[in-house]
């Protein structure tokens, strides 16, 4: 019949309860059906688009007894007290004696006093010596038979919910609800919608005609279906494919390793060389060689955090066995050289640089450079301690141990190109915040170079940030003590719309360059890791990089 309103087995089975027993509530549809309330509702409302069922919408209030009521009217609510009380004093109590009283039961006043008299049962007075409580009528009449509302809730056995408009006339659900509509801790009252559910005419003579047809649905056909015929009867579901598919979870690295990872990799394919130092470091390659002074603020121990054991550290070319004080080296991935004990007269240039300018041009800082500050031990404060580091051993002062080359001896010429960058933790001694740790990565590089200039810099830095994802790239003038000049990396940030500041560069100063045996333009830059996963993962607090929310690892994408 072309006709046939074909319905599967739960929405027949709706069809004929609503046919039985209607006008019937859709809870009740779900209680006698068996068939879940999402697919009743369904079922519903596609009879009723197509006029074979009408849907009255009724608001309703239901009562909810809460968890603790039961214990509370036991031990006796604060009104109920307050009334008892008043009748043991004759009916009449002053209010100073009433808070007395209530203070030592453990009895808030306002509470009873409040309750009290939305129940009629207590009433304010003056009398000759100030305000005073009296029981009234009703009062005395609760203390025999309990309000309409704890009747209620005893009746409901302090659990379950009820329907007020269903209770009768003697319950009084007017009064029911002005009296627990305000007390949660006794029950709590909601509006809830009643869909009642009922067949037109025209559903009617649908199914009285036989043209509503019960068919069975399934995913599949089976072959006992093929084979019995039964597949005549069946209905396949069909699929939706603008559904949600169900979320997966697979393994994956986590999202902070995995932009150092694309961070390593995109320095690797730009030619770069990566070396590791110690995440303990000596001052020297730390600051000194840096031509930071030794009084700078930076160094205050509110700054850098100092080792207590081992507390110092050889300067270059002095022997760590004989002072039997720690040995810090440089190694370059793939281990290719070791770079220890780098040549004395390092030592004294940096010296030299610090008090006078030595042949840097410079007129230094015009201090008495101490050798014990600069032996001190502490946690680097930046990866530059290892490009520095590898600068030194680039061009031809890194000296090292017996049969080992300085890293210019593995290219040809004296002082060839190099270019270097380490990736690594660094230490700062500041307050946990959104913005700040106390431990944190870093990215250093630096470019040596004969025809190295500032374009070539922002070159660099611009090709790396386009490997990062980051289309605009653009730089501000800066000031840094050790490169001039300076520069800020901002990038721009689709998906908030602004400039962000991604670390500093620029070119190494005469002053940091010369006493390591360099001649050349040295172009340096620090980044940010922390501040890159940041915006990639659409982060505001950097606490959450290192929180171990599994939740918030699996939600993170495989790809962004």
């Amino acid at each position: 019949m072309s006709d046939e309103i074909l319905l599967n087995e739960a929405a027949y089975a709706v069809w004929q309860t609503v046919k039985e027993r209607g006008p019937i509530e859709l809870g009740e549809v779900v209680k006698l059906t068996g068939v879940d309330q999402a697919q009743v509702s369904a079922a519903a409302t596609e009879a009723s688009q197509i006029g074979f069922f009408a849907i009255t919408e009724t608001d309703r209030d239901e009562l909810t007894v809460s968890e603790g009521a039961r214990g509370l009217i036991e031990a006796g609510l604060p009104e109920f007290r307050a009334a008892q009380k008043l009748n043991e004093s004759g009916g009449k109590l002053a209010m100073s004696d009433f808070a007395a009283w209530a203070k030592e039961t453990g009895i808030a006043v306002n509470d009873a006093i409040k309750w009290g008299t939305a129940r009629g049962t207590i009433e304010r007075a003056k009398g000759d010596r100030g305000a005073v409580l009296v029981l009234t009528a009703a009062g005395k009449s609760s203390l025999d038979k309990p309000d309409v509302d704890v009747g209620l809730l005893k009746k409901l056995n302090y659990q379950g919910s009820c329907f007020l408009d269903e209770l009768p006339a003697a319950d009084e659900p007017k009064r029911v609800t002005d009296l627990l509509a305000k007390r949660p801790e006794l029950a709590k009252i909601k509006k809830r919608t009643a869909r009642t559910l009922a067949l037109t005419p025209q559903g009617i003579t649908v199914l009285d005609s036989g043209r509503a047809r019960k068919i069975i649905e399934r995913n599949t056909l089976t072959p006992e279906d093929l084979e019995s015929g039964a597949w005549r009867e069946i209905k396949l579901r069909p699929y939706d494919v603008t559904l949600a598919a169900k979320d997966v979870y697979p393994a994956k690295i986590h999202p902070l390793r995995k932009i150092i990872e694309q961070t390593r990799r995109a320095f690797l394919e730009m030619g770069f060389a990566e070396v590791v130092s110690p995440m303990v470091e000596s001052a020297f390659w730390n600051f000194d060689a840096l031509f930071q002074p030794q009084d700078h603020p930076a160094r205050d121990m509110q700054d850098t955090f100092y080792m207590r054991d081992p507390a110092v550290a050889p300067l270059p070319g002095e022997d760590s066995d004989q002072l039997r004080i720690a040995d810090c080296g440089l190694r370059i991935e793939g281990g290719k050289s070791e770079i220890r004990n780098p040549k004395p007269e390092i030592v004294d240039n940096v010296r030299r640089t610090h008090e006078d300018g030595w042949e840097t041009g410079s007129e230094g800082w015009g201090y008495t450079w101490s050798p014990e500050v600069s032996r001190q031990v502490v946690l680097r404060t930046h990866t530059t301690a290892a490009t520095i580091r590898a600068l030194a051993a680039h061009c031809g002062r890194g000296g090292g141990p017996p049969g080992s080359l300085p890293l210019a001896a593995h290219s040809s010429g004296s002082h060839p190109p190099g270019k270097f960058f380490c990736v690594g933790w660094t230490y700062r001694n500041e307050t946990i915040s959104f913005k700040h740790l106390p431990v944190f990565h870093q990215v250093d590089g630096i470019i040596i170079d004969e025809e190295a200039n500032l374009a070539s810099l922002m070159g660099t830095l611009q090709e790396f940030y386009s490997k990062m994802g980051f289309g605009r790239v653009k730089f501000k003038p800066a000031f840094y003590p050790y490169t001039e000049p300076s520069v800020d990396v901002v990038v721009y940030m689709e998906s908030r719309g602004k400039w962000i500041e991604m670390g500093g560069a620029g070119i190494f100063r005469p002053e940091v360059t010369l006493p390591l045996g360099c001649k050349y333009p040295v172009l340096a830059w620090g980044l940010g890791i922390e501040r890159l996963a940041m915006i990639r993962f659409g982060l505001s607090d950097i606490r959450e990089l290192y929180r171990p929310s599994l939740d918030a690892l699996e939600g993170v994408p495989l790809w962004r």
